[in-house]
């Protein structure tokens, strides 16, 4: 069983148009261990309607197999359209996270879908669409449920 630990999001001044920027970090659990986590990043001052993200997968926890050397991370975008949710990997350049190393090598596009753990980032973007009330009222154009500010 999946569970998202929500973080209380982030809002900043978007660099290109100095609208609100609001950034998501998720920490997610399978059978109540640490599993996964995600980044998401949206502004809805934007025509594309998308959100960038990064989900991270490996080794987390205490141990001393769980640093980013043992994990990798897959960026993506969401977008829905008619009465769909869209996800497509995207090249690590793409992601506004290229430089972060916490959740494991970022993984281009091509590498990502030939790697093992694909299938997981499509599964945890269900999960993210239906269980992220923020990431699901951007996608579905509502107001956010959260006290962004």
């Amino acid at each position: 069983m999946i569970e998202i630990e929500f973080e209380p999001p982030v809002v900043d001044r978007c660099e290109c148009c100095g609208k609100d920027t609001v950034r998501l970090t998720r920490f997610v659990y399978k059978d109540g261990d640490a599993h996964a986590v995600y980044y998401a990043q949206f502004s809805r001052s934007h025509d594309s309607g998308r959100i960038n993200g990064l989900v991270g997968l490996g080794e987390w926890g205490e141990s001393d197999t769980a640093t980013p050397e043992n994990r990798v991370a897959f960026p993506f975008e969401l977008w829905a359209s008619d009465a769909s949710y869209n996800v497509a990997l995207v090249d690590a350049a793409e992601s506004p996270w290229s430089h972060v190393t916490f959740l494991g090598r970022i993984l281009d596009r091509a590498e990502a879908l030939a790697h093992p753990l694909c299938r997981e980032v499509f599964h945890l973007t269900d999960h993210m669409v239906t269980d992220d009330a923020e990431v699901k009222a951007f996608l579905d154009g509502a107001s956010p449920t959260g006290d962004l500010h």
